[in-house]
């Protein structure tokens, strides 16, 4: 995570912005971090529980969710 202080954000707004639309940014203040600053998209997601990289056990998945696990390895060992 790129870290701005909010001096750099009151100075460089444009800059600091165009960081938060990628990725997720910290705002430091006095050498702490305070805030953190991202898109609202990806506030949304967040707030959904959205995020594909979260962790799943498998006894947990649906017959639907675990098709489609299987189906991707399978897909995967075949590239491979």
């Amino acid at each position: 995570m790129r870290e701005y202080t909010s001096t750099d954000l009151a100075n460089n707004t444009g800059d600091v912005l165009s960081a938060a639309a990628r990725e997720a940014v910290e705002i430091t203040r006095h050498g702490k971090p305070r805030f953190v600053l991202m898109s609202y998209e990806s506030y949304e997601r967040m707030r959904a529980g959205a995020d594909p990289r979260r962790a799943v056990r498998v006894a947990e998945m649906d017959e639907a969710e675990r098709a489609g696990l299987i189906a991707a390895l399978d897909a995967e060992l075949d590239d491979g």
